[in-house]
């Protein structure tokens, strides 16, 4: 939850939830600066609490999915969450890093022949065990292209 060590903006007073229940600010006496304090869920530990900097917030550009990741302080797990735009938008305000990527081209790709099997997986797996792998891999390629592509 959400917590200001002191009034916020909106007049809430020390303690009270505000918002979507993940973040709060407290201040540092040593530095007299203030920190934003956010709660994030780790699947092995349960609830911990992170700053910004420990977290980062990925956004697909193709299609604006988002999600958030971090390691966990207690089990030093990697997690990762998805995230709506609401919980990227509040992040991101509390000073989170954004990383905005893209979908790979091959997606976008025309399919050439039948789709790979088990068994084409195979039989790839032990041709690279083999000395001249990739001598017998372009003959392959070669041998299924259209005379006119040769």
């Amino acid at each position: 939850m959400v917590r200001r060590s002191s009034s916020g903006p909106r007049g809430l007073p020390k303690g009270r939830a505000h918002q979507d229940g993940a973040r709060r600010a407290t201040e540092r006496p040593e530095t007299g600066t203030t920190v934003t304090t956010i709660r994030a869920n780790c699947p092995s530990c349960g609830d911990v609490q992170l700053t910004a900097d420990d977290l980062t917030v990925r956004v697909c550009a193709d299609d604006e999915r988002g999600s958030y990741c971090f390691r966990c302080p207690a089990c030093q797990r990697a997690v990762a969450k998805e995230a709506s735009r609401r919980i990227v938008d509040l992040l991101v305000s509390s000073g989170v890093r954004m990383q905005v990527w893209r979908l790979p081209a091959e997606l976008g790709e025309t399919r050439v022949g039948p789709p790979l099997t088990p068994d084409d997986l195979l039989d790839f797996h032990l041709l690279l065990q083999e000395d001249g792998w990739f001598g017998e891999i372009e003959e392959r390629v070669r041998s299924s292209l259209d005379p006119q592509d040769r």
